[in-house]
């Protein structure tokens, strides 16, 4: 077990006068089983001995000539020597010997003295040495991981940091020289810069720098080729170069180690090289593989905030063309607006005078007009009036504001203003309109103006099919489904069922519909398109039996939810 614990390490310093006593504790005890063994015999060659050779344990006998064993203790302390010592002493010596524990001594044996005692005095002294030196060793790997996590988590904090910035910080600029800062800080490198291009035709541009020479300050903003990070565009692949091979590059007039992370996109179906990271080091350190994967993370947070920043612009782009696309509607609606009723009141007065004139002329007593002549009157005073009807039916949809997205309707109060405005044209078609709404209100969420129009069409085309003495029935009402359902009924009237199918097909009315809404109700087409739009549904069933009905569903406002009333 000795041999195992010496195995030619541990060094022994024999300070003893007495040649016999020197010997047999270092050729006979200690070398026999391994010791590396020195011998002096004074305190002053001890103490040289012991500061050139640094032994593990110094065996001193304490009557030495000169300086005694206690002076050596003293002497080795005052030198720094931290060397355990096993004093030898004489019996009777007891005294001297816990002078010398005080001193510092760490063992003690009396002459004369076996081997085996030395042996065993030696191997218990060595085991704390030993033991203390583990200690020392283990406590400075600790600490030495104690630095290496908290690096590890200030250079974790450093990615997250900039992670966040990515997703906050729009600033393009800023935002890079907070990426190249958090580059040169998590890889250790006395300086770094990063360039950037927009195309792979266009060369690389100095966009961000970090401690270099006032005279590349010049260079910021501008192209900037540094002799080695063209190389590493070709690649497309981080490159760790230091020392005899950086020579041949410009660079090296900045630092003797590099490090050169690519900043990649993906451009269609490949990755293209968009920027460069490169960190430099002025001493011939080479960067290692954790560097080496900080900084391609580093460089991926960059390419994600460049792709960003090209989203973004689109976003931008795309939606000052949609405000522009909005605007030019919203001008096409005022238009449209100012024509139809520039239309209504041109219309309005030739058409009043043409019936008037008509009137004076039919009831002229000197006029001897024929039967045919005077059914001729007739139908061209039943048209006027028809025509009068239209004119008096244009209501043009007023301009939308900014503030229609919120609005909301009454969808009960609509259906009773539709009927109302229907009024004239259905006692004159001879039908009767009868209505069947809840006693609340049902709110939706459509702009009364556009369902108005909506309501106008679905009447239109119940006047169209409906017969003289025929009955249209309006009904209103609240599925489980949350949706507002509304049914116009023409009661007895069976589509034909060619005609039925392309009912929402239609975009023109038939010459000989019959009567219509002042003709100006929105066609079955653009009522489907409408509704589509609004998230809803329309839809017609035809039947002999229970006569043609058309259908429509909005989805119902709850009345806790927000909105405004039109």
């Amino acid at each position: 077990m000795i041999k195992n614990m010496a195995n030619g390490r541990d060094r022994i310093l024999i300070v003893e006068n007495d040649p016999v006593v020197a010997d047999l504790i270092g050729r006979q005890a200690l070398q026999s089983v391994g010791f590396q063994v020195a011998t002096v015999g004074d305190a002053n060659s001890a103490i040289a001995r012991a500061i050139q050779w640094v032994p593990d344990l110094i065996l001193t006998d304490i009557n030495l000539p000169g300086l005694s064993g206690k002076d050596l203790l003293v002497a080795l302390k005052s030198q720094g020597v931290q060397t355990p010592v096993v004093l030898l002493a004489q019996r009777g010596q007891e005294s001297d010997i816990v002078q010398a524990f005080r001193l510092g001594a760490a063992d003690y044996l009396l002459l004369p003295v076996r081997e085996a005692e030395v042996v065993s005095a030696v191997e218990r002294v060595l085991q704390q040495v030993h033991e203390r030196r583990e200690r020392e060793r283990l406590s400075q790997q600790l600490q030495q991981t104690n630095q290496e996590l908290q690096a590890r988590v200030r250079e974790l904090t450093t990615i997250f940091s900039i992670g966040k910035a990515v997703t906050s910080i729009t600033d393009q600029s800023l935002l890079m020289e907070q990426i190249l800062e958090a580059a040169v800080r998590v890889t250790r490198a006395d300086l770094g810069w990063l360039l950037m291009r927009d195309s792979d035709e266009k060369p690389f541009v100095l966009t961000a720098a970090a401690n270099l020479p006032s005279s590349l300050e010049g260079f910021f903003g501008q192209p900037w080729d540094d002799g080695i990070s063209k190389l590493v565009a070709l690649s497309a692949e981080t490159l760790i170069i230091h020392g005899e091979p950086l020579k041949r590059f410009k660079v090296f007039s900045l630092g003797q180690s590099a490090l050169i992370a690519p900043i990649k996109a993906q451009k269609k179906t490949q990755h293209t090289v968009i920027g460069l990271l490169t960190m430099i080091r002025r001493q011939p350190v080479a960067f290692g593989s954790s560097e080496q994967h900080l900084l391609e993370a580093l460089a991926d947070y960059a390419s994600i905030a460049v792709i960003n920043a090209h989203l973004f612009r689109a976003a931008e782009e795309r939606a000052r063309s949609m405000q522009a696309l909005v605007e030019q509607m919203r001008m096409g609606e005022q238009i449209n607006h100012e024509i139809l009723l520039t239309l209504q009141e041109e219309l309005r007065g030739p058409v009043a005078a043409a019936a008037a004139a008509l009137g004076k002329l039919g009831k002229d007593p000197t006029a001897r007009w024929r039967s045919d002549q005077r059914q001729w009157l007739a139908a061209i005073q039943d048209q006027l009036d028809q025509l009068q009807s239209m004119v008096d039916a244009i209501q043009p949809l007023p301009p939308s504001t900014a503030g229609a997205e919120g609005a909301t309707s009454n969808l009960n109060e609509l259906i009773r203003q539709a009927v109302q405005r229907a009024r004239p044209f259905t006692q004159q078609a001879g039908l009767a309109v009868t209505t069947d709404l809840p006693p609340e209100g049902v709110a939706v969420a459509v702009e009364a103006r556009v369902l108005t129009q909506v309501l106008n069409g679905l009447m239109s085309e119940a006047l169209r099919h409906g017969a003289e003495g025929g009955q249209v029935i309006i009904r209103l009402e609240k599925t489980p489904q949350r949706q507002a359902q509304v049914a116009f009924r023409n009661v007895g009237v069976h589509l034909d069922p060619r005609e039925a199918e392309r009912f929402f097909e239609r975009t023109t009315r038939s010459a000989g519909g019959g009567r219509l809404l002042g003709g100006v109700g929105i066609r079955p087409a653009a009522i489907r398109e409408v509704l589509t739009r609004l998230g809803g549904k329309v839809w017609l069933e035809n039947s002999p039996g229970q006569g043609m009905t058309v259908y429509f569903s909005l989805p119902v406002i709850q009345s806790n939810e927000p909105g405004r009333k039109n």
